[in-house]
């Protein structure tokens, strides 16, 4: 009797392991290239697609990321965006890129990048970089996905980002961010 209710077990879970399934549903399309025309295209996240069939290499390919550009401007950089406005072939796999070009001195003044990764490579000479917390960890130089209060980061980091590369980056006059580094920043996040 033990025998049969074994084997009865035994074929359950064998049927039940045949049935069962899980895994990722296939995704509708490899990739979603980008058209400004809506005639016959889907809508997906926030750009039209081309019909797969009519993809084309040039839809994945940027010429002249390799041309350093003008850098004679207040802050000493130049940044070439390259998204899916310039690669339309890029829409909804969520890649960016840029080249920034720097003069001795120059900057990439303090921003955010919400739902981004940074990742940077300096090909030549040397870059001062920082990664400011989120409000949730003291502001502190680092990397840490939440809400960034941008005062709060920038002029309450701990430790204080370098007061000549904020008056360059706001285009003030050191003092006053001096003053701005010396403020309790109020943080309303609580």
């Amino acid at each position: 009797m033990k025998g049969i209710h074994f084997l009865l077990s035994l074929t359950v879970l064998a049927l039940a392991a045949f049935i069962a399934s899980a895994s990722d549903p296939s995704p509708l399309q490899d990739f979603c290239v980008a058209v400004d025309e809506p005639h016959k295209a889907l809508f997906v996240n926030g750009k039209f697609c081309k019909d797969p069939k009519l993809a084309k290499a040039e839809d994945f390919f940027f010429s002249g990321l390799n041309v350093p550009r003008d850098t004679h401007n207040p802050v000493g950089s130049n940044v070439t965006q390259l998204n899916v406005d310039k690669i339309p072939g890029l829409n909804t796999l969520g890649i960016s890129l840029a080249r920034i070009d720097y003069a001795p001195y120059g900057q990439n003044p303090p921003h955010t990048h919400p739902r981004g990764s940074e990742i940077l490579v300096v090909a030549k000479g040397t870059l001062y970089v920082g990664f400011v917390s989120s409000n949730q960890d003291g502001n502190r130089f680092s990397q840490n996905a939440g809400t960034i209060t941008i005062a709060n980061s920038v002029f309450g980091s701990n430790p204080a980002i370098n007061p000549h590369v904020l008056a360059k980056a706001f285009q003030v006059d050191k003092n006053v961010i001096d003053q701005l580094q010396k403020q309790f920043w109020y943080g309303n996040d609580n």
